[in-house]
């Protein structure tokens, strides 16, 4: 798979909570084995955007090749179900994924564009935005209405990788406030948790 390609892997559950540019005060919501979550209102949103940081003991090329795993990918992303590339060209890339919610809230999915860069210092960006009409909605699942986000994986030293995961969603449909609540800050903490673990085996 081309290293374009295996940069939307990591789209997939970025889609469910959270924010970039349109971000305003961040506040630290969980500060706890070496990852930190901070959390920040969004105008004219009532979901809050997260920021996950956390370093791992593993160099950029590693991390990447453990986000070439499309199908695999979801043993480490929060709540999500299935996930899988729909298409890739040059830079870009499509993926669609499924996740899970408590019930009785509807199964939440997906359609992700990812756009993926490579700086001279060789960190890796991509872009995450939701194309919620890319393919018709699934039955039995809510499409996801909004996405915006990237992950940010910078390298620290010759075996030590910075990664961020920040990302602001509208998830559609109606979701309790309890659950957003819990989703931000467990989404962005769990999944580079379970990514840590396994790029530093």
């Amino acid at each position: 798979m081309g290293s374009l390609k295996r940069m939307a892997v990591v789209c997939g559950f970025t889609v469910l909570f959270a924010a970039t540019a349109q971000a305003e005060e961040w506040v630290t919501a969980k500060d706890d084995d070496g990852i930190k979550v901070s959390l920040s209102e969004v105008a004219g949103s009532k979901y809050k955007a997260y920021r996950g940081v956390t370093v791992i003991k593993a160099p950029v090329a590693k991390i990447v090749a453990i986000q070439e795993d499309v199908v695999g990918a979801c043993a480490w992303i929060h709540e999500c179900k299935s996930q899988k590339l729909i298409d890739s060209k040059g830079d870009e890339a499509w993926t669609y994924t499924q996740f899970n919610t408590p019930w009785p809230v509807t199964p939440r999915d997906s359609y992700t564009h990812v756009t993926s860069t490579k700086a001279a210092d060789g960190s890796v960006t991509r872009k995450l935005e939701g194309v919620p009409t890319y393919k018709p909605e699934e039955k039995g699942f809510v499409r996801v209405a909004q996405v915006e986000g990237f992950w940010k994986l910078v390298p620290k030293g010759a075996n030590e990788t910075e990664v961020t995961y920040q990302v602001h969603t509208e998830p559609g449909g109606s979701v309790p406030s309890w659950l957003a609540n819990k989703f931000v800050v467990d989404a962005p903490f769990n999944t580079l948790k379970a990514l840590k673990a396994r790029a530093e085996k």
